[in-house]
């Protein structure tokens, strides 16, 4: 297994977790991204530096994974495209996106998008805190547990 993730906004919260996880476990971690990221130092870590540009790191996120791996990201259009591939992906806040429900969370996506781009103020998602971390937490231990 190999681990990917979505460097593009990744909550300063979750690096210490992942960070203990890959060290622990020897992960083979792949943060890919469009500037330098850094969630700790450790040989399993490698950053991936991808062009600036729409989806350039998605798509080689894309390109990359395979089924077994795990993708963390907050991108619903990413993680639709990577679990239609048999590819699990994890957000921040410990929602494991599966074929039952990745489909919902898109529409979901795409309506409140919508909505913005008609001019109402939808108030974005809450500020992540670290309820959000400990949920995180959770669920990829929950998944690292499944693999081992």
């Amino acid at each position: 297994m190999t681990l990917y993730i979505d460097g593009d906004a990744f909550p300063n919260l979750l690096k210490p977790i992942i960070l203990r996880a890959v060290q622990k476990r020897r992960i083979p971690t792949v943060i890919v991204a469009n500037k330098r990221v850094s969630i700790g130092d450790s040989p399993q870590i490698r950053l991936e530096l991808v062009e600036a540009g729409a989806d350039r790191a998605d798509d080689r996120i894309v390109e990359c994974a395979r089924p077994g791996d795990l993708v963390i990201t907050a991108d619903i259009p990413l993680a639709d495209r990577l679990v239609s591939r048999g590819i699990e992906a994890l957000d921040h806040r410990g929602t494991l996106y599966t074929r039952e429900n990745i489909k919902q969370l898109l529409a979901m996506r795409n309506l409140m998008e919508e909505i913005r781009n008609a001019g109402e103020m939808t108030g974005g998602p809450k500020p992540f805190g670290p309820k959000d971390a400990h949920a995180f937490a959770n669920a990829f231990n929950a998944f690292l547990s499944r693999k081992d």
